[in-house]
């Protein structure tokens, strides 16, 4: 018996359920990005009845946005995917994967920042709101880290938050976005580095944390006079001297994305900091 079903050629269905996965997934990266879906997306029953597609299609869609860091998803077609904003810690993923695929190395992003982070200092010391809304919380870090002197791994993770939190407050939003994603991956590179040579009874020193305790301390000063030429000279100094430490060992070493990612999924589900939402 002749079978006189048409014959589809190899490929056109897997090439057809891309297309309707990308439609899909546009649509919800779309509702992310808005800020419609805020917390989880509808389950992937619903998701296949509202757009009249298979579970195939819906699932890889899915997959395109856990990829992009948009979503986490859970087994099953129960319990929505979690909804993740992009933020400074994915941006700084994906930014450590291209350049670790162009070979970027250590001494390299330590340069660019080296230019970018202490202009973005000296921005906040030029905010007329600085007083109330900058300063009390460097002064919370300041005072965290000053308690945190004797523990290298912790110590280093607080006095980088210094540095995110100060350019979190740059009032330009195009360099408050890329610096960060910048400070986010270097920092990411010198806490696996804290954690290595901490466990060798190495740095920070309990005299060279409390130092940085000291230099922030000044910053946080001379932020609150508004000396913004002053915090910029500061900032690049202190910024040289702290990434002296790491480039000592690892400055010809290449940017790994894998530490940004590892970061990403501790801060993913913490809340904001107060006043940087």
């Amino acid at each position: 018996m002749v079978d006189s079903r048409p014959v589809t050629p190899p490929g056109v269905g897997r090439t057809s359920r891309g297309r309707v996965a990308e439609t899909v997934a546009a649509d919800l990266r779309q509702r992310i990005l808005s800020g419609t879906a805020t917390t989880h997306l509808p389950t992937q029953d619903h998701l296949v009845r509202e757009f009249g597609v298979s579970y195939p299609s819906v699932r890889e869609a899915l997959r395109i946005l856990e990829t992009e860091g948009l979503i986490t998803t859970r087994r099953g077609s129960v319990g929505g995917a979690k909804v993740h904003r992009p933020d400074q810690a994915s941006a700084a993923y994906h930014l450590g994967l291209v350049f670790q695929g162009a070979g970027v190395t250590l001494g390299d992003l330590a340069q660019g920042l080296l230019r970018l982070e202490p202009q973005c200092a000296g921005d906040v010391a030029r905010r007329p709101d600085r007083m109330t809304a900058v300063v009390p919380v460097l002064i919370a870090n300041v005072e965290a880290s000053a308690e945190a002197v004797s523990d290298g791994v912790e110590f280093t993770r607080i006095a980088r938050e210094f540095h995110d939190l100060v350019v979190a407050f740059t009032p330009n939003e195009t360099m408050r976005y890329v610096v960060r994603s910048l400070v986010a991956l270097w920092s990411a590179q010198e806490q696996q580095w804290a954690e290595v040579i901490s466990s060798r009874g190495g740095y920070p020193s309990p005299a060279a944390a409390r130092g940085a305790v000291r230099t922030h301390r000044r910053l946080v000063d001379e932020i609150s006079a508004g000396r913004a030429d002053e915090v910029e000279r500061l900032g690049r100094r202190h910024l040289a001297a702290t990434q002296a430490l790491v480039l000592e060992h690892f400055t010809d070493d290449v940017v790994e994305a894998a530490p940004a990612r590892a970061a990403r999924v501790t801060q993913v589900g913490s809340a904001p900091h107060p006043g940087l939402a």
